[in-house]
């Protein structure tokens, strides 16, 4: 394993550690990963992400998405401004986790070999 080069103080650290492991179980939380992949491809009404996640609850989707509102991860589009025809779609910062969600199931796959 290589050495690492941080020069970075103990209080540096720990507030490294802290946001490190708060975005990890924010990223963690069950149907969040899967929510953030399905949207990598552009916007999708709420209909369309219950199809495309098996399993999923409505509850729950509309829980995970509030989160990913809060959060400023995703944006809730009205389509209709006289119906409630919405779609969502992530954010230039959501769009940001490509990467991170893409490596992730990179690793997975090559674990299951």
């Amino acid at each position: 394993m290589e050495k690492s080069n941080c020069t970075c103080s103990e209080q540096e650290i720990s507030k490294i550690c802290k946001d490190f492991h708060g975005t990890i179980e924010f990223i963690g939380k069950r149907w969040m990963g899967i929510i953030i992949y399905q949207l990598l491809n552009g916007p999708k009404r709420f209909h369309e992400l219950v199809e495309n996640i098996p399993g999923i609850s409505d509850r729950l989707l509309t829980e995970r998405l509030r989160d990913l509102e809060k959060e400023g991860l995703v944006i809730k589009k009205a389509l209709v401004p006289s119906q409630k025809k919405v779609e969502y779609e992530l954010t230039p910062a959501g769009k940001e986790l490509e990467t991170v969600i893409t490596s992730i199931l990179h690793w997975v796959k090559t674990r299951q070999k």
